[in-house]
């Protein structure tokens, strides 16, 4: 059913002259089912790669236990776990060798949902699934464009792929390369939006922040990571809504994946899993304050977050509980802290870095490497399983891609993925937003609630068209739509 790869057709490739890079480009693929998009924008270290990639020859996806692989041999459907299969999809396509082009040269693109938590560990299911959406989508592309931003150079690779029993082919009724450059000269196409609503009201989010916070108090948990998702009807082009958040706020792992009947937007600057052979990386994000009006507020609002003692014990937390989490699959030894507390500043926010490393196992694969880490600490909280019965009993609706991760999952034995905060799904005409905070016992109600809308402040002005303040949006939050079930 998956057959195999037998060749990479690799060229280098000339963008047009001027700003901008495969945000361009792949205007002509945002429409087209399937089509992927993983950008990267500012200065930081892991910022150097954007990658983009139409034309599946494979595509699996899942939910609950109803797993489907659709290739050239047809649609195969069954009842199984979805990380084994997965786990069988990847060990049929894998590649020797290091990526002829780094970071990545085949492989699947996609998302995993928050809700595969429950294929891995025994955990109640109380929020309400409103949207049925999957619980991943893997594309694997037979046509892509790798653009390293740093050296200034760009390839385009076509995947060549021999289902079983048969001789390898091309794509159907696909775009061409040469069409989406004639394209990617483009203007901005419109869009309207409808009026905000959260599925939490203020006074919600408050007794759920003093409800944790009797958690921990009771001892049940140290941390919990606790969020509010906004809705908002959507009429026009969503990729012009990445384009301009892009422009103004651009953050290391942009992505936009065209899933056919939905549409998933994420602005993440946090890393949740990179491996590169053995090695292992992960990169929690812990501590945030607001972007000052003025330079000298600017100033005091970082010295402030640099010498807070709750966001350091916080971020703290997660890097022991991520050093543990490695320590499944690393080799003994092996793990350490290469960076901690490091400072990234962001349009509307500041926030706290670290960075965990550790020496893979060589018989661990990369679906290994999802359960043994899979959701991310900093979104779940510490320890990790009562946290997320906890996340589950206050939150009224499911996370799905909010808070699971984004990337690509590579054949030759690498993979990057996002963390997917600051994300967006388009479905049935309704943008579905998400936003939170880490909650510890020294949390301040008010304060917890504040920061959310910090964090979702771009968006908002966005879409409000620049009028969207942060009393408008309180205001959007007022009634909250959506009870349990």
């Amino acid at each position: 059913m998956v057959g195999r790869v037998v060749d990479l057709i690799i060229r280098p490739l000339s963008l047009p002259a001027g700003p901008g890079g495969l945000e361009n480009l792949f205007w002509g693929l945002r429409r087209t089912p399937y089509a992927m998009l993983l950008l990267s924008g500012g200065s930081l270290d892991c910022s150097r790669y954007s990658i983009m990639g139409w034309d599946p020859y494979l595509v699996m996806q899942a939910k609950g236990r109803q797993v489907t692989v659709q290739a050239a041999a047809g649609v195969q459907s069954r009842e199984a776990d979805p990380f084994t299969v997965l786990a069988e999809v990847l060990a049929s396509l894998e590649l020797p060798g290091e990526p002829p082009i780094p970071p990545f040269s085949a492989g699947g693109v996609g998302f995993l949902a928050y809700e595969l938590k429950n294929h891995l560990e025994r955990l109640p299911q109380d929020a309400v699934d409103d949207l049925g959406l999957p619980d991943m989508i893997w594309a694997f592309p037979r046509r892509l464009v790798v653009q390293d931003r740093w050296a200034g150079r760009c390839w385009q690779i076509q995947v060549v792929h021999e289902p079983p029993g048969g001789r390898a082919g091309g794509g159907r009724d696909q775009p061409e390369l040469a069409d989406l450059l004639a394209q990617s000269d483009h203007g901005l196409a419109s869009y309207a939006v409808g009026r905000l609503r959260s599925t939490f009201d203020r006074e919600r989010y408050l007794q759920a922040v003093a409800r944790t916070r009797e958690y921990i108090r009771q001892g049940h948990i140290y941390q919990v990571n606790l969020s509010q998702r906004f809705s908002f009807p959507f009429q026009g082009d969503f990729y012009t809504l990445l384009l301009q958040l892009f422009h103004r706020n651009p953050a290391p792992f942009y992505a936009y994946l065209n899933c056919g009947g939905f549409q998933i937007l994420s602005t993440s600057m946090e890393r949740f899993l990179h491996r590169q052979g053995e090695y292992l990386e992960t990169r929690p994000i812990k501590g945030t304050r607001p972007r000052g009006a003025t330079p000298s507020e600017d100033a005091i609002f970082r010295r402030e977050l640099e010498a807070s003692l709750k966001e350091d014990a916080e971020l703290s937390m997660i890097v022991d509980l991520l050093r543990n989490d490695l320590g499944r699959v690393c080799c003994g030894g092996t793990i350490g802290v290469k960076e901690h507390k490091r400072l990234e500043a962001y349009e509307n926010v500041y926030h706290l870095v670290s960075i965990v490393t550790g020496g893979l196992r060589p018989d661990c694969s990369h679906v290994d490497i999802l359960r043994a880490t899979f959701p991310g600490g900093s979104i779940t909280g510490c320890p990790k399983i009562r946290a997320m019965e906890i996340i589950d009993e206050l939150e009224p609706v499911v996370r799905h891609v909010y808070c699971g991760s984004i990337g690509y999952l590579g054949l030759h034995r690498n993979l990057d993925l996002s963390i997917a905060i600051r994300t967006a799904i388009r479905y049935q005409d309704q943008v579905h937003f998400a936003v939170g905070g880490g909650i510890v016992y020294d949390s301040e109600e008010e304060a917890e609630y504040e920061e959310t809308l910090h964090k979702g402040m771009t968006l908002f002005k966005i879409i409000g068209q620049g009028g969207m303040d942060k009393d408008s949006v309180k205001a959007a939050a007022a009634t909250s739509r959506l009870k349990r079930g």
